[in-house]
């Protein structure tokens, strides 16, 4: 192990800096893997669990629609912030590197203690035991609960296994992320395609759709609880920013990973959803807690495995994400002094933060023993979204107070979303 230094060198630096003074990881994420780590994250249990959640409180299809839709909007619109802030502030770390960088030390120690100790980890533990209810299902058949003991062990193994594998090589990391990025966007596909073959031969619930905003709530708890459920399956848009430094030209390759990944995400779960509507009557959407499962069991007959196996590789690609990135943040705040000087080492051979990534793995084994999912989703939400609050105030007071040079600007002219500086 050696101690990574930053230095201020060109895009492309990788391994040993030139004076042998330090380690630092080297820039291997090209665009497609930005776009695979994007949409890798974000594509997790959620939009396999979640529309349930999200029909529910708002009352009607249409209304449920309307809120996925407005969930990749603002998950667009506060991407773009960050866009804006990684060009301003091009340093790996995400929300703590932007607040340390505008804010100050006080602020981003507080951030980064929440983040390394709880949010993260939090987001690794409540995925893998979505991973581990997935791929231990098919051993437990017509049983409606498992052993939480096996849950559990399997959720560690799946932490463990992923540790090792991003210890090993950066590049074989991403590598898995890409693969589970693919299979968990053609399962989308399969979804999307069985619901459009429903359609087509006049079987499905088009009834839906004729009374589509029909007993739609108007109290604001019940639409907010929506947006809680919906946000959930977004999360994870941000997740480029915590490698910038690993990132390829990422002055131009951010934004436009950025801008492929999260309409594509959006566009696939809008689809989902309608082919869930067409597909399950109103009882079976209303009453089951996996959709997708349902649905399959409905459309793919003998096929029907082929959904747990999709969901069981979108959890694990969704957990690998959440800890690549997650251990890049322990590692930038161990090298600005905010945590022990031990996580900011990289190892010599491999050049990955491996202590950081133990770290961040032996939090997560710590919570996945008392948790359970739905109490670290709760959990974790409710720190994650007011952390990105903070994040996002950081651009409006560089906006407000400081004129420096931006490569990329948010604006709000018509038909422009981000335009170059001059």
């Amino acid at each position: 192990m050696e101690r990574s230094q930053e230095r201020d060198g060109g895009e492309g630096v990788a391994g040993r800096e030139p004076d042998g003074a330090g380690l630092r990881l080297r820039r291997e994420i090209g665009l497609w893997s930005a776009v695979s780590l994007i949409a890798g994250c974000m594509i997790g249990s959620g939009i396999f669990m979640s529309p349930q959640g999200v029909l529910v409180y708002v009352g009607s299809p249409g209304a449920s629609l309307v809120v996925w839709a407005v969930c990749g909007l603002l998950a667009m619109m506060g991407a773009l912030c960050y866009a804006e802030l990684g060009a301003l502030v091009p340093k790996s770390g995400g929300e703590y590197a932007y607040i340390l960088q505008i804010f100050g030390s006080l602020p981003a120690f507080l951030v980064i203690y929440t983040f390394v100790l709880l949010v993260r980890p939090a987001a690794i533990a409540a995925v893998s035991l979505s991973f581990a209810e997935y791929a231990v299902a098919p051993f437990y058949p017509g049983c409606s609960s498992m052993p939480q003991a096996v849950l559990k062990a399997v959720a560690a193994i799946c932490i463990l296994l992923l540790t090792l594998v991003n210890c090993w090589s950066s590049r074989l990391a991403t590598m898995l992320m890409n693969v589970c990025t693919v299979a968990k966007v053609f399962s989308l596909l399969v979804i999307v395609g069985g619901g459009a073959v429903v359609l087509g031969q006049g079987r499905g619930y088009t009834e839906a759709f004729l009374f589509a905003f029909h007993n739609t709530t108007q109290q604001a708890g019940r639409i907010g609880m929506a947006f809680y459920q919906g946000l959930w399956s977004f999360d994870g848009w941000n997740n480029v920013n915590y490698v910038l430094e690993e990132l390829k030209n990422p002055k131009q390759n951010l934004v436009w990973a950025l801008m492929i990944a999260i309409p594509l995400v959006t566009s696939l779960y809008l689809l989902v959803n309608i082919s869930y509507l067409l597909v399950l009557s109103p009882n079976e959407l209303l009453s089951s807690d996996a959709m997708a499962v349902s649905w399959g069991n409905q459309v793919l007959g003998d096929w029907a495995w082929l959904v747990p196996l999709a969901v069981t590789l979108s959890t694990l690609g969704s957990t690998n994400g959440t800890f690549f990135g997650g251990s890049r943040v322990c590692y930038v705040a161990a090298r600005e002094g905010h945590m022990p000087q031990l996580l900011s080492m990289v190892h010599v051979h491999r050049l990955t933060p491996t202590p950081a990534l133990m770290f961040t793995a032996a939090v997560a084994l710590v919570l996945v023993i008392p948790g359970n999912f739905s109490t670290i989703v709760n959990f974790l939400s409710f720190l994650g979204w007011i952390t990105y609050g903070t994040t996002i105030s950081c651009l409006l007071y560089l906006r407000m107070k400081k004129n420096l040079p931006r490569p990329y600007k948010v604006c709000t002219e018509e038909r422009k979303t981000v335009q170059p500086c001059p």
